[in-house]
């Protein structure tokens, strides 16, 4: 027969002191494996089945701490149903955390549940007074409790034993004082801690609450021909700002690649004016933590980046981590690089696409330590230079690994910086990307236009598993995605898809242009023609059919409305029309009620009766309420559940309605 010590060999888990079960602790992610992720100022909610053989009574509790701190601390986990349990602490910094769950036999209340029951009975308790004065003993000699406690108990106890009546000590121990004393100090038997301590990363509000804007910095000027400046992109942040965006992000601005350089709409045909692609990092000039001379210097950019936020914006970068066939780690750091057997480098390709401009880095060759810290490096310079927002590009063309340790990195030493991931690929690696530590995610909502479709992927996103790490932000479109709706639909389709991409997510964005109904794309592609990726561009940012107004409009509602300011509480409603999107975001107190309605079809006006959820929204069926229109003001006093509405793509393809409760006044009241 095993021994004991042998047992414990093949089972690491095992104890036998364990008698209670700690199972099914949630939120986890794969076991544990990736962390989960909220905001500062949320509560995280811990739920644990929690039981043990017999009668006995338990007590378990939360057991939290931040990773750069040692002292744990403890959040009480109260009873739900059928051995579910269920505790919650506020998170107040943003930084990591580590949790878990710790459940004890509560000796004093399984003592006192016993004893109750045999004195209700009509049996005498004698002894079992006498078991009681002694968990009291025990408990004022514990490690439990604290100093004042502990004195309260040794008092406790000596009035006990002074006590000569029955009555006297049954009534003092089974009093509320001595219960919450006993409580807080009593006798914590085979005590057992969930086998894993869990992890959560607190991100600060802007992870999950912002509107983008996406610029080429050389493109902001107002000279055909001519590459703009930082001070350009500064003179620019104002009307960025009135359109109520608070990310400012640009594409690279580092020094740009000369050999292989592309010309216009990815042409290898080149001019000499042509600026090439600013995804080609690098060159004589400098690489990743280089300005291009002609934006300016890193001086104007750190500017630039105190005007931002003297306007209440962030600055993103993109960080994409490719070279130029120039850049400077070619020459300085040839094992950090692929090369075919000729031995010339190895360009980057999608075949049978090729990007005779790039070259990727090889993130296991036999330098791959420097190299992940070089790229880390990268990321720290930026952050010392005052960005703490970053945009990665491909990052699914890269190893999972390396971002994981990348983010963590990072963050370790600046918990405030975010990653947003642009990993248009398959949903697993979309996925894991998320669990591996990007703040936020590109996702496929660029292609969900019906509206099943769009109730299914959100209801994925909001009531899945993907809820707790995967913070989707829905960009409307990007300079390599012109949408076919876009293509298509006109000015009504930009205003659609605004309202969808802004409401439906809490954090959204666009690329410059989208305020202009820009849609002029290369025949049968969803890339734009004449892109300034590959060539400078003057904009007129007043031009005719611009909807300047309707992105204000939409950013001041969402920034004035909190319930547009989460992702999760998202409902859909039901709508007679299969063109007529309806949903609805609300605050857990209902002091906001936000509700939507979408023309998901560009090109013809449709009705439909749609149907608000009265019991969620604490409304009667015969009370009234107040239904404002948030683009243009108009209120409405209704009563009941289903209502009709027209949305005309003319006119109004979409409305965000604010809905309050009509509080009635009796005139009747003895008041009056």
């Amino acid at each position: 027969m095993q021994s004991e010590r042998q047992i414990r060999v093949h089972h690491r888990h095992w104890n036998p002191l364990s008698r209670v079960v700690i199972e099914d602790v949630r939120p986890q992610l794969d076991g544990g494996r990736y962390p989960i992720k909220r905001i500062v100022g949320e509560v995280l909610e811990v739920w644990a089945d929690v039981f043990c053989d017999g009668h006995d009574v338990l007590a378990a509790a939360v057991k939290y701490r931040e990773c750069d701190k040692e002292d744990w601390q403890s959040a009480p986990m109260h009873f739900v149903d059928n051995d579910r349990w269920s505790g919650q602490f506020e998170l107040k910094r943003n930084c990591r955390y580590v949790y878990t769950v710790e459940a004890w036999v509560d000796v004093f209340e399984s003592w006192r549940q016993d004893t109750r029951k045999k004195f209700d009975a009509g049996q005498n308790v004698e002894l079992e007074l006498i078991e009681g004065v002694d968990h009291v003993r025990k408990a004022a000699a514990g490690s439990v409790a604290e100093k004042g406690d502990a004195a309260a108990l040794k008092r406790l106890a000596s009035k006990l034993e002074r006590e000569a009546t029955y009555d006297e000590r049954r009534q003092t121990l089974f009093s509320d004082e001595v219960v919450a004393l006993m409580q807080r100090c009593g006798e914590r038997a085979y005590k057992t801690e969930y086998f894993r301590q869990l992890e959560l990363v607190v991100d600060r509000k802007a992870a999950a609450f912002a509107a983008w804007y996406e610029m080429f910095p050389r493109s902001q000027g107002k000279v055909p021909g001519k590459g703009a400046t930082f001070q350009d992109c500064i003179d620019r942040i104002p009307a960025v700002r009135e359109l109520g965006f608070d990310v400012l992000y640009f594409v690279p601005i580092h020094p740009i690649g000369r050999v292989n350089r592309k010309g216009a709409n990815n042409s290898l045909t080149v001019k000499p004016d042509d600026p090439g692609c600013p995804y080609a990092i690098g060159s004589t000039e400098g690489g990743h933590t280089a300005v291009h001379p002609e934006l300016g210097t890193l001086e104007d950019f750190r500017r630039l980046v105190s005007v931002a936020e003297e306007n209440g914006m962030d600055v993103a970068l993109d960080f994409a981590v490719q070279c130029a066939p120039d850049h400077p780690w070619i020459a300085e750091h040839k094992d950090w690089f692929k090369y075919r057997p000729d031995g010339t480098i190895k360009y980057a390709e999608n075949p049978p696409k090729k990007y005779q401009d790039i070259v990727n880095v090889d993130f296991y060759g036999r330098e791959r330590e420097a190299t992940w810290i070089a790229l880390r490096d990268i990321v720290l310079f930026w952050v010392r230079n005052g960005v703490k927002i970053f945009r990665v590009d491909n990052p699914h063309t890269k190893p999972v690994p390396f971002w994981e340790w990348l983010i963590r990195e990072v963050q370790s030493a600046h918990p405030e910086t975010i990653f947003l991931s642009e990993a248009f690929t398959r949903p697993k690696m979309l996925k894991v990307l998320a669990k591996a530590g990007f703040s936020q995610s590109y996702s496929y909502f660029t292609w969900r236009n019906f509206k099943q479709e769009i109730i299914d992927y959100l209801t994925e996103l909001t009531r899945g598993e993907c809820r707790e790490y995967l913070r989707p932000n829905f960009f409307t479109n990007t300079p390599d995605i012109l949408p076919p709706i876009l293509q298509r639909g006109g000015r009504p389709a930009f205003q659609m898809r605004l309202v969808l991409a802004a409401t439906l997510s809490s954090v959204y964005g666009i690329y410059n242009g989208y305020e202009l109904c820009e849609n002029t794309a290369i025949p049968d592609t969803e890339e734009y023609l004449d892109s300034e990726k590959y060539q400078y561009k003057v904009w007129d940012w007043d031009r005719p059919g611009n909807i300047k107004d309707y992105v204000s409009a939409i950013n001041r509602a969402r920034r004035e409305n909190a319930a547009l300011h989460e992702f999760a509480n998202l409902s859909f409603y039901p709508s007679s029309s299969d063109s007529i999107l309806f949903y609805g975001k609300m605050t857990q107190d209902r002091s906001n009620m936000i509700f939507v309605a979408v023309n998901l079809d560009p090109f013809e006006a449709h009705e439909a009766e749609i149907e608000f959820p009265l019991n969620d929204m604490q409304i009667g069926g015969d009370d009234a309420f107040e239904a404002e229109d948030l683009f243009d003001g108009t209120r409405h006093l209704w009563r009941g559940a289903k209502h009709r509405v027209r949305l005309d793509p003319a006119t109004n393809p979409a409305t965000i309605l604010r809905v309050t409760p009509f509080r009635h006044v009796d005139y009747a009241s003895p008041c009056f």
